[in-house]
């Protein structure tokens, strides 16, 4: 821990903040696209709808694990600090590594390029998408730089938002579609074997993707009033927000589409849009996606960076990222990092193969964190130190949740085994970067 006369974290963020930056963590711009996806690999309404559903049991679980997680360790940087004190420094290094190189940065340069694309078609400004990307990346970074209550209050205005935008779309599938395409027989689109197991298991892997990110608000623990209470509980009501939206979603994309439809259409919630209310109601969507890839971005730039903070503190990373502005109370490096990294793979059009490596890296550490929870309720129970938030159905939500995380990985893998083996090969380099830095901060421990 820093010196007491050296400047700390504030704990300006309440509830409304920590519920706002799990929604904002999660929803992105999949929900708007990913649906078809799914409905390529299983083509029938119940399935499609029950990948998600099965998604949004999976992200509750989730939920919860990380709940009991934030409530017995609110510690700054998260699933960081729980991987260094249940398992390792190295196990703890070699998350932030990948949050930086892989998980965090990759997805928001990829992120920012989307947001680019639908800014640039909306407004027909003269500039490039690669401009527009690094004018955002670049305003975010300095409105994070000025405060967390800034970064927050953007974020959460953003979060608003885009969930206004997710339910103008399913108001207006529902309203002004008045000939629904769902048809609900046959409930199987083929007979059960292992061939529709493992489409059924195919069609998961974006929908997990588009149910991950609740974890970023466990980073800014350091910056929450009363964490071991908000942290929780923002986690319980953003999750379950979520899956109320997803689920509404893709009902209306049904109602409106169909499964044979929908799985044609790479632009499913602009083709609802456009079937409820023509092309005025395309543009409206497009400015709600825009709208949610920014605010995406936002929480992104104002969670992550907490992570190379504690990184930094604990002697792995560069000095500089652990100092907090005295003004600000901001780790305004470790925010500026975030965005250069951004910027840097968005410029170099890395992002999208990068993207193909996410899952495999990601779904490992989420089931590492359902093992945190036994790890320390095992050391909680010998010092008798309880948690306010106990996942509800331990062991066997917290087993749920952790196996499903890790059929994941041996699913991606299996269907991309290139690009998992890229991602793995990524976090394994990570490996001699963390002696060197634990080497260098001993020497400089050493009298």
């Amino acid at each position: 821990m820093p010196p007491s006369s050296q400047p700390e974290l504030a704990r300006k963020l309440g509830l409304f903040d920590a519920t706002m930056l799990v929604i904002g963590g999660i929803v992105g711009a999949g929900i708007f696209m990913n649906p078809y996806v799914v409905a390529r690999e299983v083509h029938s309404a119940a399935l499609i709808l029950g990948a998600w559903v099965f998604g949004g049991l999976v992200a509750l679980s989730g939920g919860f694990v990380y709940a009991e997680l934030s409530a017995r360790r609110p510690s700054v940087g998260g699933q960081y600090a729980y991987f260094r004190e249940a398992f390792h420094p190295a196990i703890a290094f070699l998350y932030g590594w990948a949050l930086l190189l892989v998980i965090q940065t990759g997805g928001m340069a990829a992120v920012a390029m989307t947001f680019a694309h639908y800014f640039v078609s909306l407004t027909h400004v003269g500039l490039s998408e690669g401009a527009v990307a690094l004018i955002a990346l670049f305003l975010l970074t300095t409105l994070n730089c000025l405060g967390v209550r800034a970064g927050s209050n953007f974020q959460s205005a953003m979060t608003v938002l885009k969930m206004a935008a997710i339910c103008l779309l399913v108001f207006a599938g529902f309203v002004w579609i008045d000939r629904p395409s769902i048809v609900w027989t046959p409930l199987l689109d083929r007979p059960f074997s292992g061939g529709l197991l493992g489409a059924f298991g195919a069609s998961l892997v974006p929908v997990l993707f588009a149910y991950g990110g609740w974890q970023t608000a466990c980073f800014i623990a350091g910056e929450v009033r009363e964490p071991e209470k908000n942290l929780p509980r923002g986690l319980i009501l953003g999750v379950l927000g979520v899956v109320a939206l997803y689920l509404s979603v893709n009902l209306v994309c049904l109602y409106a589409l169909g499964p044979e439809k929908l799985a044609q259409t790479k632009t499913p919630a602009s083709e609802v849009m456009r079937l409820a209310l023509g092309e005025k109601g395309a543009s409206l969507i497009a400015l709600g996606i825009t709208i949610s890839t920014l605010g995406f971005l936002s929480q992104g730039m104002l969670t992550a960076p907490r992570v190379y903070f504690s990184m930094a503190q604990h002697g792995l990373f560069f000095k500089s990222v652990a100092r907090i502005d005295p003004r600000t109370q901001v780790p305004t490096m470790a925010v500026v990092l975030q965005g250069l990294c951004a910027s840097v793979i968005a410029m170099s059009g890395s992002y999208a193969t990068i993207l193909n490596y996410v899952v495999s890296v990601d779904f490992i550490f989420y089931g590492l964190a359902a093992a945190c929870v036994f790890i320390f309720r095992k050391r909680d129970a010998s010092s008798g130190r309880p948690s306010s938030f106990p996942v509800p159905g331990h062991p066997f939500t917290t087993l749920f949740f952790m196996v499903s995380c890790w059929i994941v990985v041996a699913t991606t893998v299996a269907k991309y085994p290139r690009d998992s083996l890229i991602g793995l090969g990524i976090l394994a380099a990570g490996l001699p970067v963390y002696v060197f830095w634990s080497r260098r901060s001993a020497t400089e421990k050493d009298p």
